[in-house]
């Protein structure tokens, strides 16, 4: 399976995001730095959260 850079830009932000949230009692500046990373990559593919949670979903019955 091959993925859209709009695909792996998503796959990267949720992977971002989960890292936020683990570290963020150890870390809380490199938590704040994954979250913002994350929130950027969506903004710079135009991507709105409900898109985001369609096509995670349809990245997940692969």
């Amino acid at each position: 399976m091959s993925l859209t850079d709009r695909q792996e830009d998503l796959l990267i932000a949720v992977a971002l995001t989960e890292f936020s949230v683990h570290y963020e009692q150890a870390d809380p500046e490199l938590s704040h730095q994954a979250w913002q990373l994350a929130a950027d990559r969506l903004v710079d593919r135009d991507v709105e959260p409900r898109e985001a949670v369609g096509e995670l979903d349809i990245l997940m019955k692969f």
